[in-house]
């Protein structure tokens, strides 16, 4: 929402008068017309913006002023450059103006103006023309062209491979790919300004060139790359900085690209390298990067045309065992040049790394480019498999030097995504990496949420391949589950597609108990950060006491538990209820109430997944742990009623597919149905029981239900219904909901239509219940609707019950009735007259 400020000027840019807006547009126009633009050209712009986007229909401005704004994207103040070009992406081209893209359109290109023309193409093959023109630009010579215009030409690129890949034709991708391969080897190895040489007689011709340094201060003996620092930069140098930001991008792009496929797919891999460049424009020097690449004679030139492409690859440097490769390379086709020379690039990159750096700022650039560096890797191995033997003895010993390190964390996702998609074929052991990855990340950096971000992806986008690859995956949820217990609403969209994969038969059950106990874990998660930076309360004072119990030694077991890092250990404690009671105090904390409110949603996702691929037994199994989990909850306000919910849903759809699930878990089901106090405290699980009870225990569903069992389940619930309903309820507990009563009263009269025995006692019960309401209120009823729908029920049930074979059928219809296949049979006569009267219908 906007503040009211914001609204009133929003409301007044809307309802301008068009002869105001044309006085507006006059005033405008003498304004830019002026050599020194100031603050009121600023607020005049801003204004024109608002008006121009405040509304819904796109307007035309005046010629006069829609080119003074045009020369507004070529001033040498950036704020100018902004302004004009957002008024013009808001406003229409001028009548029959046609995007001409030539020469002089780029003699002052810069990022704002191309935003403009590649906002305003008419169609793809505008968008081919400009880039044809762009990288026509970058094959001349600099000397040819303006001094500004390269430093441009890439991100623009950058921007047409993101949105329209396919405007890339195969001339284009070769073109581009021979002058990365210049950018990424060849730039100049010297800084953009001479140091002077000393002496009284200091002028420009006794200046020498200062080489570039490495981050801990030592002269580069190698080819520049993005982590050479300096105190000025060349524009060649620039442009490897650019090239290193929008190689992966342009690696995962052009493959599609070159070979006319389709590249929607494709472009959605959208880079994920740094801003290294923006990181360099400030670190770099206090000289600007505008005077810098305005000033030629401060640069080093070096020629982009393709006939440098023979060049020696070592020319000008010290050879490493970087640059030491063979001088075949040369003759490699364009394509596979820029993967050999991204290798070497991505090798020197990790080789300067392990410098140690000056400033703390230089550290974290060290780390984003060897991200960088080794999704680069990832990516041109996959295309050129002989790649994999070169890379893996230079990643294993990364991952070595690492992994010691969790400050390395982001680092080292991308190695553990290069063990992951290539650590197969190279044959090496990658059981620790995914000891680290599964058992340090989730287990001591739950709490960053930018690792947790990205860690999930990294889980959802090699889902199928950590399924077959990794063991430790699907027993690692109990450690995965903390970045959801730390921070639910950032995660749950994660987990939605994560928790499928985690559901194995092995460890459904032990699962179930940890969803849970989600709640439990957010606290205790809290109370491991706070008891590291909280003192210990003095005897006496005023404390959490979870806390306080956290640290206790007799309680670590139970929190220990929660925080266990695999799955194995067993499916819960015997001791849920002490937890809970020590946890009392933190169901109001925000973290814990959120984490709970995810939970009803991840036990349906649970619930639809192994109810498709669990047998029998597994589900008995979560039939028990149902049963007595509805009972150990932590007291969280609405918790326990929505897990109820689900409980019940899902206990009739597994009763459904198996009805014989009902006798094997007779025992267990009786014995919750036989418990009063059920009645009050969860009516919602209860009545499903006794629903499940009633409707499956038969012989017609398992033959293995004897009279003696029917007779026993009517016995329990009977003297339950008799209890409820001869006695007011408990203290401080509610009436028996009426769902409860009517649902207890079917099921004793379907389990009497199969055990005729029983038919009296049912019919004696349900007269005694009509009698006894006819006498006024009733204790364990407090509505008088709701007693008058029970009265009702119980007389269309003894009626029914007065015919025991006709309260047979309607109370336990057998599958002909409860599932009809008259339509589909063609022995009857049903199907003619459906297909008679379909005919009937459609004919009118």
């Amino acid at each position: 929402m906007y503040s009211h400020g914001s609204e009133s000027l929003i409301k007044q840019a809307r309802e301008i008068q068009e002869s105001e807006l044309q006085k507006f547009h006059s005033r405008l126009v003498k304004l830019l017309q002026g050599k020194d633009l100031g603050h009121e050209a600023v607020d005049s712009l801003q204004r024109l913006h608002l008006i121009l986007s405040a509304t819904k229909y796109t307007r035309t401005l005046p010629p006069e002023l829609q080119k003074r704004l045009q020369s507004l994207l070529s001033s040498p103040a950036e704020q100018f450059q902004v302004l004009s070009s957002a008024v013009l992406r808001e406003t229409l081209p001028l009548s029959g103006q046609e995007a001409n893209y030539n020469q002089e359109n780029f003699t002052q290109l810069n990022s704002h103006a191309a935003a403009l023309l590649l906002s305003q193409a008419g169609s793809r093959a505008d968008v081919s023309s400009l880039c044809a023109h762009l990288l026509r630009s970058l094959d001349s010579r600099q000397s040819e062209g303006p001094a500004n215009s390269l430093t441009h030409s890439l991100p623009i690129l950058n921007s047409v491979l993101t949105h329209s890949p396919e405007c890339l034709t195969a001339d284009h991708v070769t073109l581009l790919s021979k002058k990365l391969v210049d950018w990424l080897r060849y730039a100049s190895i010297t800084q953009g300004g001479g140091a002077p040489s000393g002496g009284f007689f200091t002028g420009p011709r006794s200046r020498q060139p200062v080489p570039i340094a490495e981050l801990d201060g030592t002269v580069s003996g190698d080819f520049f790359t993005v982590l050479c620092v300096g105190q000025s930069f060349t524009e060649d140098q620039w442009m490897n900085v650019y090239s290193f930001s929008m190689l992966r991008h342009w690696l995962l792009t052009y493959h599609s690209v070159s070979n006319g496929n389709n590249t929607a797919d494709t472009a959605t891999e959208n880079m994920q390298g740094t801003s290294v460049s923006k990181y360099l424009s400030y670190h770099s020097s206090p000289m600007s990067c505008a005077v810098l690449l305005s000033s030629p004679a401060n640069r080093l030139q070096l020629s982009l045309s393709l006939s440098n492409d023979d060049r020696s690859e070592v020319d000008g440097s010290v050879v490493s065992m970087v640059s030491a490769t063979s001088s075949s390379s040369r003759l490699l086709p364009p394509k596979e040049r820029l993967r050999e020379k991204a290798f070497q690039y991505c090798q020197r990159l990790i080789e300067q790394s392990d410098r140690k750096a000056h400033k703390r700022t230089d550290t974290d650039l060290q780390k984003a480019c060897l991200v960088e560096a080794v999704c680069i890797l990832d990516c041109v191995c996959g295309e050129d498999a002989s790649l994999v033997f070169r890379t893996f003895p230079c990643i294993k010993a990364l991952f070595g030097r690492l992994s010691s390190d969790l400050s390395f964390a982001r680092v080292l996702l991308p190695i553990a995504q290069f063990y992951l998609n290539h650590g197969e074929m190279a044959a090496v052991d990658c059981e620790s990496v995914w000891t680290l990855v599964f058992g340090r990340f989730p287990a001591e950096l739950f709490n960053d949420s930018f690792l947790a971000h990205e860690f999930l992806r990294f889980l959802r986008l090699n889902l199928e391949s950590l399924q077959l690859r990794v063991p430790q995956y699907s027993h690692s949820f109990p450690n995965l589950l903390k970045f959801l217990a730390w921070d639910s609403p950032a995660v749950v969209d994660d987990f939605v597609d994560l928790l499928p994969s985690l559901v194995t038969a092995g460890t459904a059950v032990e699962l179930l108990h940890t969803l849970l106990d989600l709640p439990c874990l957010s606290a205790t998660l809290v109370l491991q950060v706070r008891s590291t930076c909280l003192p210990i309360s003095e005897p006496g004072g005023r404390g959490l006491l979870s806390l306080d119990a956290f640290r206790n030694q007799s309680f670590r077991g139970l929190f220990l538990f929660l925080l266990r890092g695999e799955a194995g250990s067993g499916d819960t404690i015997d001791r849920l209820s002490t937890l809970h009671e020590l946890l009392a105090e933190t169901a109001d904390w925000q973290r814990v109430v959120q984490c709970a409110q995810t939970v009803p949603m991840l036990l349906h996702i649970f619930f639809d997944t192994i109810i498709a691929v669990a047998d029998e037994k597994l589900l008995a199994h979560l039939v028990q742990a149902m049963l007595e989990r509805s009972s150990l909850l932590l007291n969280i306000p609405k918790y326990n009623k929505e897990i109820h919910r689900v409980f019940s849903c899902h206990l009739l759809r597994m009763c459904k597919l198996h009805p014989s699930l009902v006798v094997d878990q007779s025992h267990e089901l009786l014995e919750f149905a036989g418990a009063t106090a059920k009645v009050y405290s969860k009516e919602e699980v209860y009545t499903h029981v006794v629903w499940v009870l009633g409707e499956y225990l038969s012989a017609s569903c398992d033959s293995r239900c004897s009279v003696r069992l029917i007779t026993s389940c009517f016995e329990t619930l009977e003297a339950v219904l008799f209890e409820i309903t001869s006695s007011a309820p408990p203290p401080g507990a509610d009436c028996p909901v009426p769902r409860v009563v009517t649902s207890l009263m079917s099921a004793l009269a379907k389990l009497a239509s199969r055990s005729h025995d029983l038919i009296p006692r049912v019919s004696l019960f349900l007269s005694k219940l009509r009698t006894v309401t006819r006498g006024g209120p009733v204790a364990w009823c407090s509505d008088e609707e709701d007693l008058v729908a029970i009265v009702t029920r119980g007389e269309e049930l003894w009626s029914l019950l007065k015919a025991p074979g006709v309260a047979q059928s309607v109370l336990t219809p057998p599958p002909p009735v409860t599932t009809p296949q008259w339509h589909r049979d063609s022995n009857v006569a049903m199907p003619l007259r459906l297909r008679a009267l379909t005919n009937l219908t459609h004919s009118q």
